[in-house]
């Protein structure tokens, strides 16, 4: 079940491999997640020290879950993948000049993960290319529509 998705990601990047991974959360974070307190269009994914860490994802506090605690909405969230993961994603990285970005957050048996996407960035004609073809797509759906009726 997803939580929140990041369509930026989509509509910036070709989307070339996906990663599934746990987050490193708070008590308050948990919380406010549940109740949809999140943005990841900001957000961007960084490997650091053989370790990958979430930048810039927004998680609002909510007024009632955090109130003996001094919140802070941005802060940096490691990431837990498999050490062959890390490996793979880094070495892409550098070598290839793909870029990793979280696609979204979404609960696994209780737990909150997050979706990472080994992506290239687009271009400004590929982004038109795609908006076309999602426009095209939009006229032949109604179009059946309207046939059916």
């Amino acid at each position: 079940m997803s939580i929140v998705d990041n369509r930026k990601a989509f509509h910036d990047y070709f989307i070339e491999e996906r990663f599934e991974a746990g987050i490193v959360l708070e008590g308050w974070e948990v919380k406010s997640i549940r109740a949809g307190h999140v943005q990841l269009k900001e957000a961007y994914v960084i490997a650091r020290n053989g370790e990958i860490f979430l930048f810039g994802a927004h998680i609002s506090p909510l007024a009632t879950a955090s109130t003996h605690i001094t919140p802070d909405p941005v802060r940096t969230r490691k990431l837990l993948l498999k050490a062959e993961e890390i490996k793979k994603l880094k070495a892409k990285v550098e070598r290839a000049g793909y870029t990793m970005v979280p696609l979204n957050l979404h609960f696994q048996r209780g737990r909150i993960k997050c979706e990472i996407g080994l992506a290239k960035g687009k271009k400004q004609h590929d982004k038109r290319d795609t908006e076309k073809k999602r426009d095209t797509q939009r006229e032949i759906q109604s179009a059946l529509k309207q046939n059916r009726r």
